[in-house]
């Protein structure tokens, strides 16, 4: 009899998919049946890499196109009637998922109503507490009464000091079960010749992933240095364009990405939580431009910054000077990756 564990990711841009991977491999190693659930581009993703895996559909959030407002959070906020519909819609859809088959547990990655009551249900976040300013006790008040419904929740970081979430994964007060599991990262880290000066790894909401894409291009058009970048633009086929010292990429993925970040010196990107682990895990020197209004994004470069790991700025105020002072900062090394799968797994029998 085949052990299946739900393993539900946010649709959210891809970052939550993404760091579903290395769980959603250590499950098949420990000879679980990993089932996939999500929707949109988040699962047409996930089933790109995992073409012999089952999957389940379950509602959208609908929440793409707030992506664009600069008060993320605080539509979040606005918008929490319309997420609490959806929450409760997703979780008929898991008991419906749950009772029409034998599973062993249940991985939810900041989707609120994948759980159950009669098996052991899994919450990942690396946000204990989230960040919005004004209304940041309002939303955490909010996410923590759905958090606490779930057995346990896994915390992508370390558990003490040097980590990489701050406060975000470490409150100051805590009343939820936690396992902090260390940096989760589908990537593997190679000591490769180096190919490029400078990698740039695209991303976020737009209209803001293509404003950056544009000031870059024009900074780099003037360098002399060996430029990749990396459009993350999934839609079609895989496309190269090689202009003077700049090659550009619409998207790469798996191996081909992971080559590209590990054959760089320095990595130029958003600083969005699944990416500093990538990055982290592949020990580089990375230099971050957090998306304009994204508070925790905002938060984690400053952060980084302020602890002496990476330099960052705001994405109006970046110019080449602001790459010659890189090695005045420790970079992205010294976080321990190694985590003990085969142990935290025993939980789904333990219920």
């Amino acid at each position: 009899m085949s052990k299946k564990v739900l393993v539900a990711p946010l649709n959210l841009g891809l970052n939550y998919a993404t760091r579903c991977i290395p769980i959603i491999n250590a499950l098949r190693n420990e000879n679980f049946e990993p089932v996939i659930a999500s929707d949109g581009a988040a699962l047409a993703f996930l089933k790109k890499e995992f073409p012999d895996l089952k999957t389940k559909v379950l509602p959208t959030y609908n929440i793409e196109d707030l992506k664009t407002k600069n008060n993320f959070k605080l539509t979040m906020l606005l918008n929490g009637s319309k997420i609490a519909q959806v929450i409760a819609i997703e979780q008929k859809i898991t008991e419906s998922i749950i009772e029409s088959d034998d599973y062993y547990g249940i991985i939810s990655d900041n989707r609120m109503g994948v759980r159950h009551k009669s098996i052991p249900s899994v919450f990942v976040t690396h946000q204990l507490k989230i960040l919005s300013r004004k209304t940041t006790s309002v939303i955490n008040k909010f996410y923590h009464k759905h958090i606490k419904k779930f057995d346990v929740c896994w915390v992508p970081d370390m558990a003490d000091n040097p980590n990489l979430s701050g406060e975000l994964g470490h409150p100051k007060r805590n009343n939820m079960p936690v396992t902090y599991l260390g940096p989760i990262s589908r990537f593997s880290y190679q000591n490769l010749p180096k190919k490029y000066d400078v990698l740039v790894l695209l991303s976020g909401p737009e209209p803001q992933r293509t404003v950056l894409e544009k000031k870059l291009l024009q900074e780099f058009e003037r360098s002399e240095k060996k430029i990749a970048l990396v459009r993350d633009l999934i839609e079609g086929n895989q496309t190269t364009l090689i202009k003077n010292n700049i090659t550009i990429h619409n998207h790469l993925s798996g191996i081909a990405l992971q080559n590209a970040i590990n054959s760089s010196n320095i990595i130029i990107s958003r600083s969005g939580y699944t990416t500093v682990m990538d990055l982290a895990k592949l020990k580089k020197k990375a230099f971050f431009i957090p998306s304009p209004g994204q508070f925790e994004e905002e938060y984690l470069a400053e952060r980084l910054t302020s602890n002496k790991l990476a330099p960052s700025c705001k994405q109006s105020d970046f110019t080449l000077k602001k790459l010659y002072n890189l090695n005045n900062y420790k970079g992205l090394s010294g976080f321990s990756t190694d985590i003990d799968y085969r142990e935290l797994f025993h939980f789904f029998q333990c219920k």
